[in-house]
């Protein structure tokens, strides 16, 4: 039975959720504040599965635990449950390591589908190993990325780099020399079917852009594809 961590401080709206949830066979537990989800969490972190989490908590934010989540390495599954609906509340969402973003009032179906597929893409995951042409750690140019401990140098600078953007940049490293599309990118990096802005996946771009070409306004490695969408080349030899 797959455990589900309810983290909502308008009771009636939590235990309504859990409710639900119980009928579909799931566990569920519920924590008012961040800090009590956390403090359950890291009691048994291997018996969380998935975090539903509002972002208007009392003292800590929805944004703050979930980033203090990835920081301390953890892939939980996270579907943020908000009432802002704000393009720029979405995408901070996702780059401090949202998983799903549901926008309240919400339909109930829709949010028991995102649920089982969260738990289905994450269990695949767990059970599939990473490519071994990637691994923990990968060089080109001047950066030094490891995956594992989250730390990025160029030319020896140490750059901190958000989980979304590790993802991000860890995807195109997995398909390097091959176009994928913007549509890809919003399923694989952001979980995704569609945009909450046609900026979204551009506006990354830049940021990577910005952190490793020596250029950023003529790219070596994150290309252009008119029409087609982006192409990492490692070794700088492609043309943007």
């Amino acid at each position: 039975m797959k455990h589900i961590l309810v983290v909502e401080d308008e009771q009636h709206l939590a235990f309504g959720i859990k409710y639900n949830l119980e009928a579909e066979g799931f566990e569920v537990s519920v924590a008012s504040d961040g800090p009590t989800a956390l403090r359950m969490y890291e009691e048994d972190p291997a018996g969380v599965d998935l975090m539903i989490l509002d972002l208007m908590l009392p003292g800590m934010s929805g944004y703050a635990v979930c980033e203090s989540l990835r920081q301390s390495g953890s892939d939980l599954p996270v579907l943020i449950l908000s009432a802002r609906i704000l393009p720029e509340d979405r995408i901070r969402g996702f780059d401090v390591g949202a998983d799903q973003y549901l926008q309240k009032p919400f339909d109930l179906d829709e949010l028991l589908s995102r649920v089982r597929n969260l738990l289905a893409r994450h269990g695949r995951a767990s059970a599939i190993p990473r490519r071994s042409t990637v691994g923990d750690t990968f060089e080109f140019d001047q950066a030094k990325i490891n995956f594992d401990t989250f730390e990025v140098t160029v030319n020896g600078e140490l750059l901190r780099l958000t989980h979304t953007e590790m993802k991000l940049l860890r995807y195109f490293i997995e398909n390097e020399g091959s176009v994928v599309s913007r549509a890809e990118l919003l399923e694989h990096v952001w979980g995704m079917t569609s945009s909450p802005s046609t900026r979204t996946v551009d506006n990354f771009i830049m940021r990577l852009r910005k952190c490793f070409e020596v250029d950023p306004a003529q790219p070596r490695h994150f290309l252009s594809v008119r029409g087609a969408g982006y192409r990492f080349v490692a070794k700088g030899d492609g043309a943007a």
